[in-house]
C-alpha cells in the first residue's frame, strides 16, 4: 500500500477538534460506577499447560452489568514477590485462544492477564469463549456496528468496560503490585487500552500500537477496510442513521479518552496503515494527556514505520516497548 494519509510533518502537529459529547464524563461515570457495584473476582483456578517455566490461571471476572468476563492470569513459575502487571486487550475478531498464544510480558518477567473479548473470537487466532449475552438484530451483524445507533445499547459501552473491569481484577489476583499496572494492546486492544488509560487515573502506563476507535469521524471517511469500512457500509444501507451513528461512535472516540489520560505512554504507527490511518492515531498521540486537568504533560513517545501498514513495527516495536517498560518501571 502507498501513502494515502497525510505527510509526516503534519501528522507530527496533527490534533483537530473532535466531536465530545457535553455529558461524556456523566456517561463514563455512571457506566463504570455501575460495574463497580458487583464483587470483581467469581474465578480463579490453575490452568494446567505444558509451559514449565510460566504458571497460568483461568480468571473470570465481572464485567458490564455483572457478566462473566474470561481471561488467562500468567507469571513467572516459582516468582513469590508482587510483579507489575501487564493488562492486554485483543485485537478485532480475535479471541482469548489458548494460554501459550501471547508470551511475551509473562516471558519478559511481568504478571499478565490477557483479558477475551466478549462476542468476539470467530475471526482469526484460536477462538474465545466469553459470550455476549446483549446481542440484538440492532445494528448490523460485527463487533462495530452492534447497537451503534444509542450510545447506552452500542457494544463498546460493554467491552470498555470489561476492559476497565480487568484492571480492577488483576489488582485483585495474588502476586501483583496494584500499583504497577499498565494497559497493552495493538489496534483493537490498543484503542481498548487507550480508552482505560482515560478512564483509570492512576494507571503505571500505556502501551498502544497502531490504535483502533480513534477519530472515528475521520476514519470512517478515508478508508473503506474493516472495522471502520463496516460503518460506512451500515450507513449505505441505513441512510437517515448518519447523525445518530455519529453522535453514539462520539462517545466511543480514543482522541476524548487520550485528553484525559495521566500515565507515561508508548505508541507506534504505521504510515501506511489503512486499517487505522495514521492520522487517527496522531490525532490521539498529539491530544494525550492535554485536558487531564495537571500543569504537565504525561510522558509519551511514538514510533513511527514509515513502510509499514497495521502490522506497525512488529517485533522492534516489541523489543521497543520491553525496553520502555523496563526502565520505566525497573
Amino acid at each position: 500500500m502507498a501513502l494515502f494519509d497525510l505527510p509526516l510533518p503534519q501528522l507530527e502537529t496533527y490534533a483537530p477538534a473532535v466531536a465530545e459529547p457535553a455529558d461524556f464524563d456523566a456517561f463514563w461515570k455512571s457506566t463504570l460506577d455501575e460495574a463497580a457495584n458487583r464483587e470483581i473476582l467469581i474465578d480463579v483456578r490453575p490452568e494446567p499447560t505444558d509451559l514449565r517455566l510460566l504458571d497460568t490461571w483461568q480468571i473470570s471476572f465481572t464485567g458490564f452489568s455483572g457478566d462473566p468476563v474470561n481471561a488467562w492470569y500468567t507469571r513467572p513459575a516459582g516468582v513469590d514477590t508482587a510483579l507489575p502487571a501487564v493488562v492486554e486487550y485483543l485485537g478485532y475478531g480475535r479471541g482469548r485462544g489458548l494460554p501459550l498464544d501471547r508470551l511475551t510480558w509473562p516471558v519478559a518477567g511481568y504478571a499478565h492477564l490477557l483479558m477475551d473479548s466478549r462476542g468476539q473470537g470467530d475471526q482469526y487466532g484460536n477462538g474465545g469463549d466469553t459470550p455476549d449475552p446483549h446481542i440484538t438484530v440492532d445494528g448490523g451483524p460485527g463487533p462495530v456496528t452492534r447497537g451503534i445507533a444509542d450510545p447506552a445499547g452500542y457494544y463498546y459501552r460493554r467491552l470498555i468496560t470489561d476492559a476497565v473491569r480487568a484492571v480492577t481484577a488483576v489488582r485483585a489476583l495474588p502476586g501483583v503490585d496494584p500499583t504497577r499496572v499498565v494497559a497493552a494492546g495493538n489496534s483493537q486492544g490498543g484503542g481498548l487500552a487507550l480508552a482505560v488509560a482515560g478512564l483509570v487515573g492512576d494507571l503505571a502506563a500505556l502501551i498502544s500500537t497502531v490504535p483502533f476507535m480513534c477519530h472515528w469521524q475521520r476514519a470512517i471517511e478515508i478508508t473503506d477496510t474493516e472495522p471502520y469500512g463496516d460503518v460506512a457500509r451500515y450507513l449505505a444501507v441505513h441512510r437517515g442513521a448518519e447523525s445518530a451513528v455519529r453522535t453514539t461512535l462520539s462517545y466511543f472516540d480514543g482522541v476524548t479518552f487520550a485528553k484525559r489520560a495521566m500515565a507515561p505512554a508508548h505508541f507506534g504507527v504505521g504510515l501506511r496503515d489503512t486499517v487505522c490511518p495514521p492520522s487517527t492515531v496522531f490525532a490521539a498521540y498529539n491530544h494525550y494527556g492535554a485536558g487531564n486537568g495537571r500543569p504537565e504533560s504525561p510522558q509519551r513517545e511514538i514510533h513511527v514505520y514509515p513502510f509499514n501498514g497495521h502490522e506497525g513495527g512488529e517485533a522492534e516495536q516489541v523489543r521497543r516497548q520491553l525496553r520502555w517498560l523496563r526502565a520505566l518501571l525497573g
